[in-house]
């Protein structure tokens, strides 16, 4: 045995303690790593750049809904695999694991509640699963989300986060677009808002649909916000676009959007909202 063998051999072995991965969060909007409970306390919301992390439906009913009024609808129950789809994976297993990861039925998910004191039926669009793609499910979803917003006279609140249609569902997806503007025809016949927010990304056959379809449109700092991506954009008019192109800032500035709020102030801006349209002010 050598020299420095047994040197080592008689130095206590000392344990590498390592830091475990959830403790810290490397911003996607500065690249810095933030302290993960400092992270949540800002509402997700990045304490160096204010960058607004995405977020998904328990946490966003968090940050809006009253303290305990908080009341998840049931899922609907759809065909889970009308086509029977198969790409490099069968889309039974994509959903089973989508729902494994997300903790989710599906990508849209709807809660009974008050915010300040106004009765609302909020929707929230999961990105985490599946990329918040509209299939079935995410229809179904919103039309009852909809008659639950009827059923109990008060306004219904859609937070959009979505890649488009579900292409495992081929045209039953694309379907979904006309299903929600009829439900939202039916929202306006009951003489009820239809306020619609606008968070990072939200684009295809949702930004088509439901997402530019509200009374009042309201937007997340930054949110990318597109039917077509930039690419295809830039290679079809032949033209490079402006840096803040398919940004909620760019879309406000040019009359597509109504106004552009921060997190920490959307509950406040939604309760003033919805106590102007339903004419309950005094409530808040």
């Amino acid at each position: 045995m050598s020299w420095l063998n047994s040197v080592r051999n008689v130095i206590p072995f000392v344990v590498k303690k390592e830091t475990p991965d959830h403790l810290w969060h490397k911003c996607k909007g500065c690249g810095q790593m933030v302290f993960t409970k400092e992270l949540e306390d800002n509402l997700n919301v990045c304490p160096k750049c204010d960058h607004h992390d995405r977020i998904g439906p328990k946490a966003r009913f968090r940050h809006l809904l009253d303290e305990g009024s908080c009341n998840e609808l049931p899922a609907p129950k759809v065909p889970e695999d009308p086509l029977k789809f198969r790409d490099s994976k069968r889309y039974a297993d994509r959903l089973k694991a989508a729902r494994t990861s997300a903790a989710e039925t599906d990508a849209l998910v709807n809660a009974r509640g008050t915010i300040l004191g106004h009765k609302v039926v909020v929707g929230v669009q999961d990105f985490a699963f599946m990329g918040g793609s509209m299939g079935l499910a995410v229809g179904e979803a919103f039309v009852r989300g909809v008659e639950a917003a009827i059923a109990d006279h008060c306004p219904y609140v859609i937070f959009t986060a979505s890649g488009g249609a579900r292409m495992q569902e081929g045209i039953l997806s694309l379907m979904q677009m006309p299903r929600t503007t009829v439900a939202i025809q039916m929202l306006h016949d009951a003489g009820l808002p239809y306020i619609v927010v606008l968070t990072d990304p939200t684009s295809g056959g949702v930004m088509a649909a439901y997402a530019m379809l509200g009374d009042v449109q309201i937007a997340e700092p930054k949110a990318m916000l597109a039917f077509a991506g930039r690419r295809v954009i830039e290679s079809t008019i032949r033209e490079k676009l402006p840096d803040d192109f398919q940004t909620s800032e760019y879309y406000l500035d040019h009359g597509m959007l109504d106004m552009v709020v921060h997190r920490r102030d959307l509950r406040e801006r939604l309760a003033t909202v919805i106590g102007y349209l339903t004419g309950s002010r005094q409530a808040a």
